[in-house]
């Protein structure tokens, strides 16, 4: 009985559900979620059916075609023609004038067609082949770059929640100070200057915090946008951004080689030129015969009132079979300066795909150097944030110890706050910066 009502339930929407949302994702489960759900993503897969139906629409054009014609006609007013009087036994030299036919009559036929020969049919199977292969590698394009979207969005969040969590601690350490400052202060062994120095730190990282969780909210719609569900919905991500910097330290990306033919881009420059090469065949092929056979199959009725529903109406039966050659002989030259510029056409792509293998190059340069860059810029802002701990720290025992200014405080606190985000930032760029590459490379998921 559950069975029924499930199969009555799909039915009644046309079979189309939305995948529940998960209620926490990592970043790989968001990518793979993004992969189905994301708008963009099911748009491309429906651009691989639509290719397939073509394809399919071509193929049936060369297939027998077979269509049914009726058609009833009715003489407002007949034709009269003119004959020799003679033929009725009248004088030489006299007409009469008579009617031929009837005045009503319906047919019924049906035709059979079929190609014998037609070259543009055979260049149109292979062009609906190679767009069914553009509309594929245009997927694949789109799927890498969903992928970098996702990673990028995902990655964006954990920045936000990250740095919301230190600018929240850090919060409660200058509240801390703030307060000790003050008492010490008011029992008259501070001055107000110090008190005023950490009031105006606190104030500039409070509205840090307040921006920052503006961004987190952006973040996170954002991200659900990049998934394709709900913008307000509410999803909780159980990566860290420091694991995902650590797990995405892939050297041996960097002594990938720069074959740019696994590039998408290139892949679908490829495909232009095929198709272009067919456009080449196609104009050629005009110039060559067309041969058609047909089988023509119905009968005739004729009277002079309406009577072809009647069960005892004449019905004449006639059938034809037959071919038609259609042989191009002379277009003052149309033909051949189509197929001229179809041939510019292909020497264009060649050069465009020559530009993108040479672009791609270039790219897949930048980006292993933008790679190596952000691996050792994350190894480097790691170090400088422990330096910042330990110099804040110790500028924070020289000024409650009385040795140290309010001033050199703020500044080793300043410093210490521009560590903490330069570190945050510089996992982000790991990340990012190996998706990028990964995309260029066309070898996702590489670890």
């Amino acid at each position: 009985m559950k069975k029924i009502t499930l199969l009555i339930s799909l039915l009644s929407t046309g079979f189309a559900f939305t995948q529940e949302v998960p209620a926490t994702l990592t970043m790989q489960e968001a990518i793979d979620y993004a992969l189905k759900n994301n708008r963009t993503a099911i748009n491309a897969s429906k651009d691989i059916d639509i290719a397939n139906q073509q394809k399919w629409e071509t193929t049936a054009s060369g297939l027998p075609q077979i269509n049914g014609n009726i058609d009833y006609q009715n003489f407002l007013k007949q034709q009269v023609q003119i004959i020799p009087a003679e033929f009725f036994g009248g004088q030489p030299g006299e007409f009469t004038d008579v009617i031929f036919g009837t005045k009503q009559s319906a047919n019924a036929f049906v035709t059979l067609e079929q190609k014998i020969f037609d070259g543009s049919y055979i260049v149109a199977l292979q062009s609906a082949k190679v767009f069914l292969d553009i509309s594929k590698n245009l997927k694949i394009k789109t799927d890498l770059e969903i992928r970098r979207s996702v990673i990028d969005a995902y990655g964006n969040v954990l920045l936000a929640e990250e740095s919301v969590s230190i600018l929240e601690r850090n919060i409660e350490v200058l509240k801390k100070n703030l307060f000790e400052t003050t008492k010490i202060f008011e029992n008259g062994l501070g001055e107000e200057e110090n008190v005023e120095q950490l009031q105006i730190t606190l104030s500039g990282v409070q509205s840090n915090l307040n921006n920052t969780l503006r961004i987190k909210k952006l973040a996170y719609q954002l991200f659900n946008i990049t998934l394709g569900i709900d913008v307000y919905q509410n999803i909780s991500l159980t990566d860290s951004l420091e694991t995902l910097a650590e797990e995405n330290r892939a050297l041996m990306l960097l002594e990938a080689t720069n074959d740019t033919k696994n590039n998408i881009d290139y892949q679908i420059a490829e495909n232009d030129t095929k198709s272009k090469e067919l456009f080449v065949k196609l104009e050629k092929s005009n110039a060559l015969p067309k041969l058609n056979a047909f089988l023509n199959a119905g009968y005739s009725a004729f009277a002079n009132e309406f009577s072809f529903l009647d069960s005892d109406q004449r019905w004449f039966g006639s059938s034809l079979i037959g071919v038609n050659l259609n042989i191009p002989i002379f277009s003052s030259g149309k033909r051949n300066a189509a197929t001229q510029r179809a041939k510019i056409e292909l020497e264009k792509s060649k050069t465009n795909l020559e530009q993108i293998d040479q672009r791609l190059k270039l790219e897949i340069e930048s980006a292993k150097n933008d790679y190596q860059f952000a691996l050792d810029d994350y190894q480097n802002k790691k170090e400088n944030l422990n330096l910042a701990e330990r110099i804040e720290l110790k500028n924070q025992t020289k000024f409650f110890e009385g040795i140290g200014s309010s001033f050199e405080l703020r500044q080793a606190q300043t410093q210490l706050y521009t560590a903490q985000q330069e570190f945050l930032q510089s996992m982000l760029n790991v990340v990012n910066s190996k998706a990028t590459l990964e995309t260029v490379l066309n070898t996702p998921n590489t670890n």
